[in-house]
């Protein structure tokens, strides 16, 4: 039997479909079995005590417990491991021994994703939690003209940050970004087909993109969705948009809102299905809405093609740029160092099993010099602006800042903007993060 495990162990990791339509997947004694099955392999393992909160909680359950094994926990507290899991899935992808093709079979994130659903079945979900979900809805609001104003005085102002706490449950002490009215599908459609055509023949990547812009660079940091567009077109690559887009639905799949995630699906693949039919290659500038649509969406939808399609089609920003140098194609001629870097890993993009591609690019930049760091944030969507939640995503999140502010370096930079900014709001003294492709259009000599 060791000898078994032993061997499974070896394999890739095999990630199976989320079986969310069969009735059983809601049955809430079924899942209380498997939760229990599962923790209790957790417990007597523990090697993933560092990563997150849920594990620290599901440990100092079972150690306060009369019999100090799983079988001793209160099944009412099961749910307090579930409301610490932010669905990183770096359990899965680089700690846990015993994922499949391990006969033990544990796959910790989506057992936590089913149990969320339940939760979220039931109406055991916050108010603020479904408005800080519906991020597209939440973004069309706050970027009317008038409204956009009140919504980012307010977000700067201590009193009334302190009131939305009381009132919402957001952190007053948590990073809340900027909106803006002029989105950048606004921005991009104005000036959309001015670059001419010019398709790559004989490679991987065709030499188009399709650019999905994401809720966040749409409403809330459009500089970094631009700074992709200014990297690609030096690069001789015209961008376009899809003619349709809403949330990728990454919020609602860590709220357990499976519905809504199809809702969502129904929207976006039609429409991205299309452009890659025309030939277009699919870019996110945020790395969890990449991972899901290159890995979340076909585990809920393995029987649509369309969703394989897309996710076939779909790259890292970095990734396309790196396949391009290998293709021969990356123009290197770079007209400025950047100095010395400190590159933060979003989970979401190590998840992706792409290998180190932003550290890959920016080591080209001549006189660069990059650490890079392998750690969580903690800030995962929703879980470090939340009240409740907020003091843990700063307890996980400070070795990476400390590691920022013992290297001194000229630029720290992540590709996740959320964590960027979450980094920078622990470090403090004003210091504000670079995007990675802010820095190679830096290094570009390009114009903002």
């Amino acid at each position: 039997m060791a000898t078994t495990q032993r061997e499974g162990n070896l394999e890739a990791p095999t990630r199976h479909n989320i079986n969310w339509k069969d009735p059983d997947f809601f049955n809430e004694d079924s899942l209380y079995k498997e939760l229990e099955r599962v923790y209790d392999h957790c417990h007597g393992c523990r090697r993933c005590v560092s990563l997150c909160q849920s594990f620290p909680v599901l440990f100092d359950l079972v150690d306060e417990s009369p019999t100090m094994e799983v079988d001793g926990v209160d099944k009412k507290d099961y749910m307090k491991v579930v409301d610490q899991c932010y669905l990183c899935d770096l359990c899965y992808m680089t700690k846990c021994p015993y994922t499949p093709p391990h006969e033990w079979n544990i796959d910790f994130p989506h057992l936590m994703l089913r149990a969320k659903a339940v939760k979220f079945r039931k109406g055991e979900v916050r108010t603020r939690d479904k408005i800080l979900t519906s991020t597209d809805a939440v973004g069309k609001l706050a970027g009317i003209p008038v409204v956009v104003n009140f919504v980012n005085a307010s977000n700067r102002n201590q009193t009334m940050r302190k009131a939305l706490e009381k009132t919402l449950g957001v952190s007053a002490r948590a990073h809340v970004p900027e909106y803006h009215s002029s989105t950048f599908r606004k921005q991009q459609k104005s000036r959309d087909g001015l670059t001419a055509s010019q398709v790559t023949a004989g490679t991987k990547t065709h030499g188009k993109v399709a650019l999905f812009a994401t809720c966040y660079a749409n409403y809330n940091e459009p500089a970094a969705a631009r700074d992709i567009v200014s990297v690609l077109e030096h690069n001789g690559i015209p961008v376009t948009l899809a003619e349709k887009e809403t949330c990728c639905g990454m919020p609602k799949l860590e709220l357990g809102d499976l519905h809504a995630v199809e809702e969502a699906k129904n929207l976006n693949i039609p429409a991205l299905a299309a452009m890659v039919d025309a030939g277009w290659d699919l870019v996110s500038p945020v790395p969890s809405c990449t991972l899901m649509f290159k890995q979340e969406l076909p585990l809920l939808f393995p029987e649509d093609a369309d969703v394989k399609k897309v996710a076939d089609a779909f790259y890292d920003p970095f990734e396309y740029l790196a396949q391009r140098h290998k293709e021969g194609l990356l123009n290197t001629d770079f007209k400025s160092g950047v100095g010395k870097v400190s590159y933060h890993v979003a989970c979401h993009q190590r998840v992706q099993n792409i290998g180190p591609k932003t550290r890959d690019v920016l080591s080209l930049i001549p006189d660069i010099e990059i650490e890079t760091i392998e750690r969580c944030s903690g800030h995962d969507g929703t879980y470090g602006v939340k009240a409740e939640t907020f003091d843990f995503a700063v307890k996980i999140g400070r070795p990476v800042a400390n590691r920022i502010k013992k290297n001194e370096p000229d630029h720290f930079t992540s590709d996740c903007p959320i964590a960027g900014h979450h980094l920078a709001n622990i470090l403090g003294n004003d210091n504000e993060p670079t995007h990675p492709m802010s820095l190679l259009r830096m290094a570009y000599g390009l114009g903002e």
